[in-house]
């Protein structure tokens, strides 16, 4: 009876420190988010319409620049195919016959004027100063006629060419040598009409 009492004793003694035993503390609560933070939208606003402002500008400017370089190669153009129709072409002595080697002149001048219908043109005939007054000027004359037939072949109406001749009377260069000679014996080329906006063929 006594170890009976002494058994429920005991373990009446490990219930009560079993239950006397600390028990472990509950987990902290989570802490509270932190509040989110305040949105300025004007500030936002105006942050994006600068950087739409900075991208049309910088488009702008691009446009700008794009435009002001093909205005130069135009202008380029214009002025290259305005120096291709105000090229000179030689004769040989005493003739009036387009030389083989002025062909290549005259040619670069057919698609221009075929770009530009409203052009016209002067041709002026010169010789070197050998031969009489009378014969040079009959001479240039034909020398600028021979050109303007020339072009008028090439579909260039023949309409659109003033044919003149100044003979021995404008030297392009003074002199009495053949090389002086050679130069003066030529025919010149003046835009008298429609070469204020040529176009570029």
């Amino acid at each position: 009876m006594n170890t009976l009492r002494r058994s429920v004793s005991l373990i009446a003694l490990v219930a009560v420190a079993a239950c006397s035993k600390k028990q472990p503390p509950a987990p902290a609560p989570a802490p509270a988010p932190a509040p989110a933070p305040r949105v300025n939208q004007d500030s936002i606003d105006r942050a994006n319409a600068a950087k739409a402002a900075a991208a049309a500008e910088a488009e702008r400017q691009r446009l700008a620049a794009a435009t002001a370089a093909e205005a130069s190669r135009l202008d380029a153009a214009r002025t290259a195919a305005r120096a291709k129709l105000g090229m000179v072409i030689y004769f040989d002595y005493d003739k009036d016959e387009i030389r083989e080697d002025q062909r290549v002149t005259l040619d670069a001048k057919v698609p221009i004027l075929n770009a530009n219908p409203d052009v016209k043109m002067r041709i002026a005939g010169h010789t070197d100063d050998r031969g009489s007054d009378e014969y040079n000027l009959a001479l240039g004359q034909r020398r600028a006629a021979a050109v303007r037939r020339y072009m008028a072949a090439r579909g260039v109406a023949d309409g659109r060419f003033e044919v003149v001749s100044f003979g021995e009377q404008r030297p392009a260069s003074p002199g009495e040598s053949e090389d002086a000679w050679a130069k003066n014996r030529r025919a010149e080329f003046e835009i008298t009409g429609g070469g204020t906006a040529l176009k570029v063929p």
